[in-house]
């Protein structure tokens, strides 16, 4: 299941017309150096946090490592999702930017909800929300 997860999330999104940029492990001239989960979220939240991607998808054996990880990138906003309310809730309610996912936990069934969850949602535009939103951006 775990070597299967990131080709069918590849899969889905390219099906969808999404762009796809591959790091780490899972890109072809990757180093040694590069391959380690931390250099991958970093690197996929930089490409987030400067603008050369929308949106970032991660994967690690539990999902909280790359979570962390990639949360240290300033305008990072990284969710762990374990289920599709999860990762709609976190793009809607957080304005999440980085979806988080567990190659132990994450089926590929499972991992298709939450990708449609996630890009059918959208933040919201409640004060309240927004409030807390810019309050967590200006960290």
């Amino acid at each position: 299941m775990a070597g299967e997860l990131p080709e069918t999330i590849e899969r889905w999104l390219r099906e969808r017309g999404h762009d796809v940029t591959r790091y780490g492990a899972l890109a072809s001239e990757a180093t040694t150096g590069e391959q380690a989960w931390t250099a991958v979220a970093r690197a996929v939240g930089e490409a987030v946090a400067g603008g050369a991607a929308d949106h970032g998808i991660l994967c690690c054996w539990t999902g909280t490592g790359v979570s962390i990880a990639a949360n240290k990138v300033r305008g990072v906003r990284a969710a762990l999702c374990p289920d599709p309310p999860t990762a709609a809730g976190a793009r809607e309610w957080n304005d999440a930017n980085v979806l988080c996912l567990s190659l132990r936990s994450t089926s590929g069934a499972l991992a298709r909800e939450m990708l449609e969850a996630w890009f059918a949602s959208s933040p919201t535009s409640e004060p309240r929300y927004r409030t807390m939103i810019d309050q967590i951006r200006e960290r």
